[in-house]
């Protein structure tokens, strides 16, 4: 199938082929005309797939039709669960829309002052891209109106359910018209997302793209199991001074984490920098585009960084602290091999983090193949289990470093405001020989990082 076999609105087209696209993809091929047509929808495809076009796409072609209703409201919603991915739907937008004349697009996420946004909100708007959050805070002060609202569109609906946002999304379609269309889009339309579809959508249609197993062939996944703290950290180091290494998301379980680590990095000699949920968007976005211009060449981050970047140049993606939900795994791998180039996906693994293995593995169905390193072979057994250990680290079920907890939550909340349980020998980087008391050599690295980063 071809765009133009879509009926797409020939600007809509044009903006398209100019993108360097003439073929749409599985979910793109089987999504719009069924939300060009009217129908809600429910659809499960996962990371790279061409998701946000599948959506973006027949919301213009809506667009480009005369208002039911005139008014300063939205006439289309996008709710995304992180800013990162608000900000890239909003790219998408502005890109397919660029030969339609008065496309007015608005974004609304945390981070970022309010005056400028409430002002927006006062502003006549075609689609209002938003995270719960920040959009309920508006509502609560009166500033949105729903009343011309055609069309929701809920953007990675399990992510959403994973951090908490699932009663804020509930709010936010209460106050929409009953009319509107609704389309969901998921990794998965497992559990507790099947049930928000039934409470949500009307009859609709489902699509699911390509299972789990099927993902990330382009993808090499290598697992190593680590002895402690200082054994891990020799192992990054070794990956991170490799010359084929482009450069690498490291994923830790925790915000402190990715900011310890990012800090040690950096007085390494590294060009690193961290990425999580306590920096504001302002931080936020410098620190992206140090990425992409390739001035940081290792990004220290939470899951808040496993979607809604997608920078082809990075090569490697290294797994620091192993995500509590399967997952998470695969959207953390998915920012490598990106573009149809092929990534790295590097995990390493405590003698006892067996069952965290197995759990992925089941999930992907792809088993990952242990590798050693010559002078760096791990020294204790590994305790393969497919049950978590009855330990105080894994009390409380799969909640963990991906954690979100309520409106406004950020990646690893909950693994931050359990520091006491969390931080252990496996998120401390490891003492370098003969520096000095553990106070000055956190106030060091802390003062120069951070001199850099706000650079």
């Amino acid at each position: 199938m071809s765009f133009e076999a879509l009926n797409l609105n020939p600007s809509i087209a044009q903006a398209v082929a100019a993108a360097g696209y003439s073929e749409p993809t599985a979910v793109q091929s089987q999504a719009i005309p069924v939300a060009i047509a009217g129908f809600d929808l429910m659809v499960s495809a996962p990371t790279g797939t061409g998701k946000t076009a599948a959506f973006v796409l027949p919301a213009l072609q809506r667009i480009g039709v005369a208002p039911a209703k005139h008014g300063r409201g939205p006439r289309v919603l996008v709710l995304t669960p992180t800013r990162e991915l608000a900000l890239q739907v909003t790219s998408a937008v502005s890109k397919y829309s660029k030969g339609m004349r008065h496309v007015r697009i608005g974004t609304v996420l945390g981070g970022m002052p309010y005056p400028k946004q409430r002002k927006l909100l006062d502003s006549p708007l075609d689609i209002l891209v938003a995270t719960p959050g920040r959009l309920i805070d508006f509502m609560e002060q009166g500033k949105v109106d729903f009343s011309r609202l055609e069309l929701l569109i809920l953007d990675e609906a399990d992510r959403m359910l994973d951090m908490g946002f699932i009663k804020p999304v509930e709010t936010i379609a209460a106050a929409t018209p009953p009319t509107r269309q609704t389309l969901l889009f998921s990794a998965t339309l497992d559990g507790g997302i099947g049930q928000l579809g039934k409470r949500l959508l009307r009859d609709p249609k489902l699509i699911e793209v390509a299972a789990p197993k099927a993902r990330h062939e382009n993808i090499e996944q290598r697992l190593h199991y680590v002895d402690d703290g200082s054994h891990k950290s020799k192992l990054l180091d070794h990956f991170l001074r490799d010359v084929d290494l482009g450069q690498a998301i490291v994923f830790t379980s925790t915000k402190r984490g990715a900011d310890r680590l990012a800090s040690k990095l950096f007085e390494e000699g590294h060009a690193a920098a961290a990425l999580h949920g306590d920096m504001n968007q302002s931080q936020r976005n410098r620190t992206i585009a140090k990425v992409r211009s390739g001035n940081v060449r290792v990004l220290v981050a939470t899951d808040v960084a496993a979607r809604g970047i997608d920078v082809p140049t990075i090569s490697h993606v290294i797994n620091y602290d192993l995500p509590k939900v399967a997952e998470d795994y695969v959207h953390r791998i998915g920012r490598t091999g990106r573009a149809g180039l092929n990534g790295i996906a590097i995990s390493f693994a405590a003698p006892d983090d067996g069952w965290q293995v197995r759990q992925i593995e089941r999930y992907t169905g792809h088993s990952i193949s242990t590798h050693v390193i010559a002078g760096l072979e791990p020294k204790a057994p590994q305790r393969s289990s497919h049950k978590p250990p009855a330990s105080r680290f894994n009390k409380g079920g799969k909640s963990g470093g991906g954690g979100y907890k309520g409106r406004g939550g950020s990646a690893g909340a909950s693994a931050s405001a359990g520091a006491g349980r969390t931080a252990g020998r496996w998120n401390k980087p490891a003492a370098v020989p003969g520096a000095p008391g553990a106070g000055a050599a956190r106030a060091k690295p802390e003062r120069s990082y951070s001199s850099f980063r706000a650079r």
